[in-house]
C-alpha cells in the first residue's frame, strides 16, 4: 500500500456508509477535510482523498462488503479497457479504483449537457467487449455512465457475474433515439428525473411494454408543460 493509500485509509476508517431498502443511495455518515465524495450508488459511495487524487475509493455500505471480492475479480477479467476505470486493488470495506473525471449521463440530463450519440455506440462497444471476456453487461443506467470528451466511460461492474438481462441499457438507448430530441439541452428538475426513475422502477416489477410505459411518461410531461 503506498502512502497517499494508507493515509486515504486512515480518513476512510471515519466513513460509515449504510444502505437503504428499495435500491435507494446508500446513506453516509461522517465526514473529513481531506476527502470528499464523487459518487453515490445503491451499494456503495466513491470518494477522492486529497493524498491520493489519482485514484478512488469506493466504500462498501457494512452489509454489502460481500461483493468487494467479486468486484475485484471482474475488474481482473476486463483487464486493461477504455471502456472502464483500473481496479489497482481491494481491501476490507473498498476497493481502490482509477479516479475518473467526468460528469454522469444522469447529471447531464439535470444540467441540459448534450449527450452524443458516440456515447450510445461507446456503451454497445463496452458492452459487446464485457461480453467477449465471458462476462454478462447488465445494471448500466444513467448514474455509472460518465461523459468524458465526448466519449463514455463506465464506472461500475459489480454486476457483471450475474445472468440473465435486467433490459436497462436496452431502454435507455430506445428512450434516447425515440425522445431524447424533445430534453436534449434543456435543463430538467431533478423531481421530475426522480419521478421518472422510481416509476420506471415500479413497473420494470410488471408486465406491461416499454412503449405504454414511455406513453405514460410523455403523458405526463405534456400535462407539466
Amino acid at each position: 500500500m503506498e502512502d497517499g493509500w494508507r493515509m486515504a485509509s486512515h480518513v476512510l476508517s471515519q466513513i460509515n456508509v449504510t444502505s437503504n431498502p428499495n435500491n435507494e443511495p446508500v446513506s453516509i455518515e461522517g465526514d473529513h477535510e481531506d476527502i470528499r465524495c464523487v459518487g453515490i450508488g445503491t451499494d456503495a459511495a466513491v470518494f477522492q482523498s486529497i493524498h491520493a487524487p489519482l485514484y478512488a475509493f469506493k466504500l462498501y455500505a457494512n452489509d454489502k462488503v460481500y461483493k468487494i471480492k467479486e468486484e475485484e475479480r471482474i475488474y481482473r477479467s476486463l483487464g486493461e479497457s477504455p471502456y472502464f476505470p483500473t481496479c489497482f486493488g481491494a481491501e476490507e470495506r473498498w476497493l481502490v479504483l482509477g479516479y475518473e473525471e467526468g460528469v454522469t449521463l444522469y447529471d447531464c440530463i439535470l444540467q441540459g449537457v448534450h449527450i452524443p450519440e458516440q456515447v450510445i455506440e461507446d456503451v454497445e462497444d463496452a458492452r459487446e467487449y464485457v461480453r467477449e471476456k465471458g462476462l454478462n453487461p447488465r445494471d448500466i443506467h444513467l448514474r455509472n455512465i460518465l461523459l468524458q470528451e465526448g466519449r463514455a466511460k463506465i464506472i461500475d461492474v459489480s454486476e457483471y457475474a450475474k445472468s440473465g438481462n435486467d433490459y436497462r441499457w436496452e431502454h435507455l438507448m430506445q428512450a434516447y433515439q425515440d425522445h431524447y430530441h424533445l430534453i436534449d439541452r434543456k435543463a430538467i428538475p431533478s423531481w421530475l428525473v426522480e419521478t421518472v426513475r422510481k416509476w420506471y422502477n415500479q413497473w420494470s416489477k410488471h408486465s406491461s411494454s416499454f412503449e405504454d410505459f414511455m406513453k405514460t411518461i410523455m403523458k405526463f410531461k405534456t400535462k407539466r408543460d
